[in-house]
C-alpha cells in the first residue's frame, strides 16, 4: 500500500478569492485595528465580488468598511464596525446602513459568539440568557425569546452564524496549513470553527519542525489554504510584527468620510484605484513605501 502524501496548502490570493462566489457568507477575522487579512480583502474587491454577507469580527474594523465602500456587501453581521482611536463608526458602513443599501444584523458580542458556537456545533441556535427583557428581539427578530423545556426559563435563541469561507491573518503557518497566531488570536478560532473553509494569510511560512516544536501554539490545524503575505494586515497591525499605519488609515477615512458627508465618491474612487483595484500585494507595498513600512516597528 502506498503511503498517503501530505498536500501543501500554500496558495495565492487570487485562488482564495476564486473560492468565494457572489452571495456567499464570508467571515473576516481580526479585531478593530489589528489582524485583518487585507491582502485577501483587496483581492475580493479587485475580483468584483458582489452581494456578500460579511461576518466581521466581534469588533470589526475598516476592512468591512472598505468592502462596503467598494460595493461588495449586501449584509453585515457584526456588533461593531469602526476604527477605535480613528473613527467611532466606519463611514462607509454608516452611509450604507443609513441609505438602506446594506442590511445589518443587530447583535451584541455575547450573541455573536453564541451564533458562531451554534454553527460550530451544527445546531440551529444557541440559547442565551443575556438580553432577555431588552429590545434586542424587537430590533432583530431573528433572535427569538423562548421558554426552555427544562426550567421553564425565558431565554433567547441566537441563530447559528454559518460561514461559507473564512479569511484570517496570522503570524506563521507551515506548508500544510498548521497556523500559529501571536497574541490573543482574537475571535479567529471561533470564526474558523463556524466555517466550511478557512484561508489564512500569514507573515511567513515556517517549517513543520518549527510548528512541532511548540504544538500548543497551533491555533488552526489544517487550514484549507495559506497565503504568504508579509505586511498582509497593513494598514492594520500584526501582533509581533508591526503596529497600525495611522497615516494610511486616516487617508482612507478622509476619502470615505467625504462620501458620507457630501455624497462625493471621487476621493474614495481615487483611493480604491491607487491602493486596491488590480493592485497585487507587492505593488501595494511599493505604493505604501518601504520607509513607511519599516517605520511600523512595535518597539
Amino acid at each position: 500500500m502506498t503511503a498517503p502524501v501530505r498536500r501543501s496548502r500554500v496558495t495565492d490570493a487570487a485562488s482564495v478569492s476564486a473560492a468565494v462566489a457572489d452571495g456567499m457568507t464570508v467571515g473576516i477575522g481580526g479585531f478593530i485595528n489589528s489582524g485583518h487579512p487585507m491582502t485577501l480583502v483587496r483581492q475580493l474587491i479587485t475580483d468584483g465580488k458582489r452581494d456578500l454577507v460579511v461576518v466581521g469580527a466581534a469588533s470589526s474594523g475598516l476592512e468591512v468598511d472598505l468592502l462596503i465602500a467598494a460595493g461588495c456587501v449586501a449584509k453585515v453581521v457584526s456588533p461593531y464596525v469602526g476604527a477605535e482611536g480613528f473613527a467611532g463608526i466606519g463611514p462607509a458602513f454608516r452611509k450604507a446602513a443609513q441609505d438602506g443599501s446594506i442590511e445589518t444584523f443587530e447583535l451584541d458580542e455575547a450573541h455573536f459568539y453564541a451564533g458562531l458556537r451554534a454553527s460550530a456545533q451544527r445546531l440551529p441556535f444557541n440559547p442565551w440568557r443575556a438580553g432577555v427583557g431588552t429590545s434586542i428581539p424587537v430590533v432583530n427578530p431573528a433572535i427569538k425569546e423562548f421558554r426552555d423545556p427544562i426550567n421553564d426559563e425565558l431565554l433567547l435563541a441566537v441563530p447559528a452564524i454559518d460561514i461559507d469561507v473564512c479569511l484570517l491573518h496570522a503570524a506563521t503557518s507551515d506548508e500544510f496549513g498548521n497556523v500559529q497566531h501571536n497574541g490573543t488570536r482574537y475571535g479567529d478560532t471561533a470564526m474558523s470553527a463556524a466555517s466550511d473553509k478557512t484561508f489564512v494569510s500569514v507573515e511567513r511560512i515556517c517549517s513543520t519542525e518549527q510548528v512541532r516544536a511548540n504544538p500548543l501554539a497551533t491555533s488552526i490545524a489544517g487550514a484549507d489554504g495559506v497565503v504568504r503575505a508579509p505586511f498582509g494586515a497593513h494598514p492594520f497591525s500584526a501582533d509581533g510584527f508591526y503596529v497600525p499605519d495611522a497615516d494610511h488609515i486616516k487617508t482612507y477615512l478622509v476619502a470615505a468620510d467625504t462620501w458620507l458627508r457630501t455624497d462625493d465618491r471621487e476621493p474614495l474612487e481615487e483611493y480604491l484605484d491607487r491602493y486596491v483595484r488590480g493592485v497585487v500585494h507587492a505593488d501595494y507595498l511599493d505604493r505604501i513605501g518601504h520607509p513607511a513600512l519599516l517605520g511600523l516597528n512595535e518597539f
